[in-house]
């Protein structure tokens, strides 16, 4: 049975949206358009609207383990496979979800130094980072989940930031329609995948959760909003540039924030790059959070050993990535791994519990 956290822990089940969102719109906002334009072009959206779907019923999937389950993925690994197995399969989890925190990173940290500081070591900007990310980190999860809706207000003022290209627009772009073969567009799923990562996190946070029964909804409303910013930048995105253009731009949504003209900023790029910080703590907070309570419920040591020892981790790996081209192979690594804990993974697992508990229940 789950080892319930006090209620003063707990979080309202509305929080769920804003800790769904926050995991998902993260630095893959910034190019994920040049990926899946370069599979299927005009088309690019049909694989948005194709993986957000898929990504709901993975959410349902979760909730229908942590709800038999009664517990959250650490203790169902260890229901169903014991101690040996389960726990392996736990840690597992914990190297998933440090690696996409050290991708998550690196990719911030490689924007801010080609778009702000380019005279600034990319070590001091890591450091500042990760001492924020270990301040609120080690606060304990309702101090995340505060960053978290304080980054969902973020996310609606980005969103208005597609009003500005909108002028240049041309929407004959869009045509024509489903000119791509299923095979192209699997491909691009494949591509997409990588930005709706971090809803996995709700294996870990589901005790937190106050009400859970009512939190439901609002991860699928947090997932809807997701799929929702996706569409909106990769329709305006897909309307502006053509797509040989879009093939060769780096960073699709910073270049369209060069179009924004407002008499008291001249750079808004350079704003939007700053409070995007915002956006990125939640999910590298969320991420080394469930590590570190991962690793701590299995070994017993202490969290806030374990949170410092994996931000040092992270600090030695993202200056193990030195350029643009191994940013791309760890990133699409980390899409592939991506790719198998959600369609894998999380599938497997739920039909290993119905048939556990179903052999347990007739052996009784």
């Amino acid at each position: 049975m789950m080892l319930d956290p006090k209620q003063k822990n707990k979080v309202s089940p509305y929080f769920t949206f804003y800790l769904i969102c926050s995991s998902q719109v993260n630095v893959g906002l910034f190019g994920f358009q040049r990926y899946i334009a370069k599979e299927v072009g005009q088309d690019a959206w049909v694989a948005v609207i194709l993986v957000g779907l898929s990504t709901h019923l993975l959410v349902w999937i979760c909730y229908q383990i942590l709800n038999k389950g009664k517990n959250d993925i650490i203790g169902i690994h260890h229901d169903l496979f014991g101690k040996w197995i389960g726990g392996l399969l736990s840690f597992i989890l914990t190297a998933y979800f440090l690696a996409l925190v050290i991708i998550w990173t690196r990719t911030y940290v490689e924007v801010i130094q080609v778009w702000l500081v380019t005279f600034i070591d990319s070590r001091w900007i890591l450091a500042l980072i990760l001492a924020l990310v270990y301040y609120y980190a080690s606060g304990g999860f309702r101090i995340i989940t505060g960053i978290s809706f304080f980054s969902g207000i973020i996310i609606i003022i980005m969103l208005f930031t597609l009003y500005f290209p909108l002028k240049d627009v041309h929407f004959y772009n869009l045509i024509p329609m489903f000119d791509h073969s299923i095979n192209d567009q699997f491909k691009a799923m494949k591509e997409m995948v990588y930005s709706y990562l971090g809803f996995e996190f709700i294996l870990i946070f589901y005790p937190f959760l106050d009400q859970v029964g009512k939190s439901r909804k609002w991860a699928h409303l947090g997932v809807l909003f997701t799929m929702f910013i996706y569409l909106a930048f990769t329709i305006v995105s897909l309307a502006y540039f053509n797509i040989d253009q879009l093939a060769y731009t780096v960073w699709p949504t910073l270049t369209l924030w060069q179009k924004i003209e407002l008499p008291f900023i001249e750079r808004f790029e350079f704003i939007g790059i700053s409070l995007w910080l915002f956006l990125v703590l939640p999910g590298i907070c969320l991420g080394l959070w469930a590590s570190s309570r991962t690793i701590k419920k299995i070994f017993h040591i202490n969290q806030r050993i374990i949170l410092l020892l994996m931000i040092g981790i992270v600090f030695i790996s993202n200056n193990l990535i030195v350029d643009r081209q191994q940013v791309n192979l760890y990133t699409k690594l980390i899409n592939n791994i991506g790719s198998c804990v959600m369609y894998i993974y999380i599938p497997l697992l739920f039909l290993s519990q119905i048939i556990i508990y179903r052999v347990r229940k007739n052996e009784t």
